[in-house]
């Protein structure tokens, strides 16, 4: 039994985050029950390239560690286990020994009026909980988080769908192709849709691009084809976006979606982003992969994610690629995935749902930058074994039925 306690959603944009110096600290207070047990503190944080200075932590007044860079160049989890928590305010103090802007960077998530975080420009002599990020202009939280040995988890959200009268709907069934909208066998369908999409737009992530797409399936089929965006810069569209697209997509024609997550480790690069789609005659959740165009099958029934992670690294033996395929074949970086990771079941090692499904009603709670740094959003349930597998900068775990059940409108 444990308990996380955080005051952002994870909500981070790569560009405007926090940049630390000997000069420039960044501060986080948390207010957390009485414990008698250390506490584990979780940091999102990138080191620069080229750096080799650790990350100076201290809290409540105490320096308690200093954090070595991992994945240089890449914003990652650190946790430490801390020893020093009181009942009440704790303050988590953070700043690196360069002088320069050529260290550290703090996750933060903007857009909070009255943050619980602050910067000081020299050595914590002065602080300011606005103007902040590393050009002063932002308000917001930085992303560090504490679990506690005592207390729980709450249960995990319920799963948000479209509502079924949207507007949005018929706006975007105009530009669906036939044989997804359609009356026909569900398999079918979902193939088309899939195919479709796989074939809209060539793959386009953060190390090619920086301006992200929202998660919005007409403006991504304007935007992502044109590679021509918000300021006129090239989006990205990755698979975070094929799948997104398809689960509005796949709602509009009256067909159950959702989001899932994938990842073969906390801070692993060899994640995904795929779609679940609801068969009601098979009484389970499909996964089909939009940006490949890969529907997974067992004895010529589609496979849930279950099945999927049981295949291990046989999966390529259940992969049936669509005419999509053949578009992302022409970009080596996605044939080296399907290579490398798909066919061997990598990225299924760990799964999560995003629990909204709501994409075009309420695109405000769509995450800003997912897929650019380290998995963070507080809108992801994982399984309840991953709690205890890492994955506890998250608060929301779920159990088979979770997972299993039928939507519910």
């Amino acid at each position: 039994m444990s308990r996380l306690y955080y005051s952002e959603e994870g909500r981070v944009m790569p560009s405007l985050c926090e940049e630390l110096t000997i000069f420039r600290r960044a501060r986080k207070t948390l207010t957390l029950p009485a414990t008698n047990a250390p506490g584990i503190v979780y940091i999102l944080a990138r080191p620069y390239p080229e750096n080799n200075a650790p990350l100076q932590v201290s809290v409540n007044g105490a320096e308690v560690t200093a954090l070595k860079p991992m994945q240089r160049g890449a914003y990652s989890w650190y946790e430490f286990s801390v020893e020093k928590l009181k009942e009440g305010e704790n303050t988590f103090e953070l700043w690196t020994d360069h002088t320069a802007m050529a260290g550290w960077s703090l996750a933060m998530e903007a857009g909070h009026p009255a943050p619980d975080s602050a910067i000081s420009d020299d050595r914590g002599q002065t602080w300011r909980s606005e103007r902040m990020g590393y050009l002063n202009a932002v308000l917001g939280e930085y992303v560090i988080r504490v679990r506690l040995a005592e207390g729980e988890d709450p249960p995990p959200p319920p799963m948000v769908w479209e509502n079924a009268d949207s507007p949005r709907f018929e706006s975007l069934r105009q530009i669906l192709p036939p044989a997804a909208r359609d009356e026909g066998p569900l398999i079918k369908r979902v193939r088309a849709l899939s195919s479709w999409l796989a074939s809209s737009w060539e793959h386009t992530s953060s190390a090619r691009a920086e301006q992200y797409a929202p998660w919005d399936a007409e403006t991504l089929l304007a935007w992502a084809p044109g590679q021509i965006g918000h300021n006129g810069k090239r989006p990205v569209a990755m698979c975070v976006h094929y799948a997104a697209a398809f689960v509005s997509c796949a709602q509009a024609i009256g067909i159950p979606a959702r989001c899932a997550v994938l990842t073969e480790a906390v801070n692993s690069f060899n994640g995904h982003f795929v779609a679940e789609v609801w068969f009601d005659h098979l009484g389970k959740w499909v996964v089909v992969d939009p940006n490949t165009d890969a529907l997974f099958l067992k004895n010529g029934i589609p496979m849930s994610m279950g099945e999927i992670q049981a295949a291990g690294k046989n999966l390529k033996t259940h992969i049936e690629y669509g005419r999509g395929t053949e578009f992302q074949r022409t970009f080596p970086h996605i044939v080296e995935f399907m290579r490398e990771n798909l066919e061997k079941g990598v990225c299924f090692q760990h799964r999560s749902v995003w629990f909204r499904s709501d994409l075009l009603e309420h695109p405000e709670f769509s995450p800003p930058a997912h897929g650019s740094l380290s998995y963070c959003e507080t809108g992801l349930v994982w399984e309840q074994r991953d709690r205890e597998a890492g994955f506890g900068m998250f608060p929301h775990f779920g159990n088979k039925d979770y997972f299993n059940a039928a939507p519910v409108r």
